[in-house]
């Protein structure tokens, strides 16, 4: 296993749409070992293909040390309402609250192929909203108001010059820093 650059808020490869898998394939396995490892490195929670340059549709979760592969997620139920502050790997240092549904169904396909739906509810149910987004091009600041959307951003031009090429290398020993407890998605 290897561990993967992180791309950073500006990287192009995040405001893109991926592509379905077709076949789940020794390539595919090996990226999702990867990027399970360099989502643990991160100390995050999630972690999704566009964000380790890759546009597969796939991600990897892990909530309560339940491991989660995602391939060509779509949530195809969803209820409630509940916000909560957010941060990702993507942004790092950068939080905000974030209202999504409380409770999801999630259809995708796992590592054999097989099709499964999981619902979900409180972090995990953030944790798949906000991976599947990273799927379409969408990040989790994308939801805050105008202004909290442009403080935001004022605050990374201050932080992004410790990400040359909009890259966020990581060591086995990192350890970001995180808000309140807040784990990065």
């Amino acid at each position: 296993m290897s561990l993967l650059e992180i791309h950073v808020l500006g990287s192009p490869v995040l405001r893109t749409e991926t592509t379905p898998v077709a076949r789940v394939t020794d390539d595919l396995r090996r990226l999702v070992d990867d990027m399970f490892e360099t989502m643990h490195a991160a100390q995050g929670i999630g972690l999704a293909a566009p964000q380790v340059g890759r546009l597969e549709r796939v991600a990897v979760v892990e909530v309560d040390r339940e491991p989660i592969v995602l391939i060509n997620p779509e949530i195809v139920a969803e209820s409630g309402s509940e916000r909560a502050e957010e941060g990702c790997l993507s942004i790092p240092d950068i939080y905000g609250d974030v209202d999504r549904s409380a409770r999801v169904t999630v259809r995708a396909m796992d590592l054999d192929g097989n099709v499964f739906e999981r619902e979900a509810t409180d972090l995990l149910a953030r944790a798949f909203q906000h991976e599947i987004d990273h799927l379409h091009g969408k990040l989790f600041i994308d939801y805050l108001s105008f202004l909290k959307r442009r403080g935001v951003l004022a605050r990374w031009e201050d932080l992004k010059e410790k990400y040359p090429g909009q890259r966020r290398v990581l060591s086995p020993a990192s350890t970001p820093s995180t808000a309140d407890g807040v784990e990065p998605l």
